[in-house]
């Protein structure tokens, strides 16, 4: 094959492809191996030779200066360390946070044979909503927390309908305000490439904890459930979109999400 008939071919794809669940949390892990990791270890590696190999020349009578470079390096290499160690906490979590999207993704797929749309790891400024559900009961934004459980007891979350209280220990505000202000950003969206107000309703999820709720929490604009629970709560909301509806919402945001993968 000759040089310019290489060069005029094309990629068969005529759309770019939806991302999938926990793609954001894969390539953010994958960047700290690749650049921030690489950077540590290098250094780390390069400090501990370059000392080794003074003692060595020490050991063979060879006028070097061991104890300068190790008074030098020595702290060096600690603080590289701890910046591993740090990168290893922090891929750690991301990988269950990760491996979490990635459950509810796949928990979320059957629901595509009642005619569901979903659409995973959309991409805003700054934040990714990990899910969106379309489908004639209306839009619904997903938020997946993956939390260590406790190794004995019960892992339960409380809320009240304005707090979240995770294990009985702490109580967390921002998560709240967080799937509120995805929904409001994608009703926004919608809103501007559909020029129709469709009903956007945050979700929260937690795989593998039981959801505790008052009465006035079940009453809340948001949804906080183990995933599991999600379709009986789908099911037994009432219709609010057409199914022209539900297909135009979904071509928008398809659309969105494809315009994104290369950004």
């Amino acid at each position: 094959m000759s040089k310019s008939h290489s060069h005029s071919r094309r990629s068969p794809l005529t759309n770019n492809p939806l991302r999938n669940p926990g793609q954001s949390l894969d390539e953010e892990v994958n960047r700290l191996f690749q650049d921030d990791g690489f950077v540590w270890a290098s250094s780390l590696i390069m400090s501990i030779c370059w000392i080794t190999y003074e003692w060595y020349r020490w050991l063979a009578k060879a006028n070097p200066h061991p104890i300068g470079f190790t008074v030098v390096l020595l702290p060096y290499i600690i603080y590289a360390g701890f910046k591993l160690y740090r990168i290893k906490q922090k891929v750690k979590r991301l990988r269950i946070a990760r491996d979490g999207e990635k459950a509810v993704g796949q928990f979320l797929s059957d629901l595509r044979e009642q005619g569901y749309r979903i659409h995973h790891d959309i991409l805003g400024k700054g934040f990714n909503i990990d899910h969106v559900i379309i489908c004639d009961r209306g839009v619904f934004t997903i938020e997946t927390k993956t939390y260590s459980k406790p190794i004995s007891g019960r892992a339960t979350i409380q809320f009240d309908g304005e707090q979240l209280t995770v294990d009985g220990k702490s109580t967390e505000r921002a998560i709240l305000q967080q799937a509120h202000s995805q929904a409001k950003w994608l009703q926004d969206l919608l809103q501007e490439s559909t020029g129709k107000d469709l009903p956007v309703k945050p979700v929260i999820v937690f795989p593998g904890w039981f959801i505790e709720q008052t009465s006035i929490a079940k009453a809340s604009q948001t949804w906080v459930l183990n995933p599991k629970a999600l379709p009986s709560f789908l099911e037994n909301s009432p219709k609010r979109l057409s199914q022209e509806d539900v297909k135009l919402a979904s071509y928008h945001l398809s659309q969105y999400i494809r315009s994104t993968v290369d950004q």
